[in-house]
């Protein structure tokens, strides 16, 4: 009983990073509904949310466009979403999303 009891947050846990990411992020003037946080990823399905975390910041924001196109992204957050991450001044910041 006491082992199931360690082992079961343990196994949660990996099922969460199992599908993180971590890379590069950059941002794009998106505009969601009512300036909602959004977000271009190359294949998670439109309406999904996820979870986008660089140091101590995390939001949370909609994929609702493709990208980025670019070489070595994974992806691209609005404006809105840049502001609350703190990237606006670096433009491209290394981030983990699940």
């Amino acid at each position: 009983m006491r082992i199931a009891t360690i082992c079961a947050p343990m196994l949660l846990l990996g099922c969460s990073l199992a599908h993180a990411e971590t890379g590069l992020a950059s941002y794009y003037h998106g505009i969601g509904k009512s300036g909602e946080m959004t977000c271009a990823h190359r294949s998670r399905p439109f309406g999904t949310r996820l979870r986008v975390t660089r140091g101590n910041h995390t939001i949370e924001c909609r994929v609702n466009d493709r990208g980025p196109f670019v070489r070595g992204r994974i992806i691209d957050v609005s404006t809105r979403a840049a502001r609350a991450l703190g990237m606006m001044g670096a433009g491209v910041v290394r981030v983990v999303v699940e």
